[in-house]
């Protein structure tokens, strides 16, 4: 199964997610810095970064930004409780935006859209390509 580092400085906001990962069978490391998920992404590169933008000590943007830049090309799910931070360009690295929620369901179909993407899954993916950008706005009719 894909294993999916969590940025978070919050301790209860980590184990939630952790746990919710955990249940739908990801192996799950767990970073309260930037720096330590600099450190465990050079150590063995995950399949996945869910990342919170307001860390103690270091911008969850400015850690992306050095994300984004890695060689191992990892997707990154912003993962926070502000909805204000998604008007800021930086936040276009990563592959998706969720608020955080006592429901994860949003958060979890996040998380499998994006693993799906990144190996190579086709089920959420088009029947045929897209040529156009009016094949992308109105696809034909079926």
């Amino acid at each position: 199964m894909a294993r999916i580092l969590l940025v978070d400085d919050e301790p209860s906001v980590r184990l939630f997610y952790s746990a919710v990962l955990a249940d739908e069978g990801y192996d799950v490391v767990e970073a309260p810095s930037g720096a330590e998920a600099l450190r465990l992404l050079d150590a063995e590169p995950p399949d996945l970064i869910v990342l919170d933008i307001r860390l103690r000590s270091q911008s969850g943007l400015e850690l992306l930004q050095h994300i984004a830049s890695h060689p191992a090309r990892v997707p990154v799910i912003i993962l926070t409780a502000y909805a204000s931070f998604q008007d800021d360009y930086t936040t276009w690295l990563a592959e998706s935006y969720v608020l955080k929620s006592s429901d994860p369901t949003e958060f979890l179909a996040e998380v499998h859209r994006v693993l799906d993407r990144r190996m190579g899954r086709s089920a959420n993916l088009p029947l045929r390509p897209r040529n156009t950008v009016s094949d992308a706005l109105f696809p034909p009719s079926s």
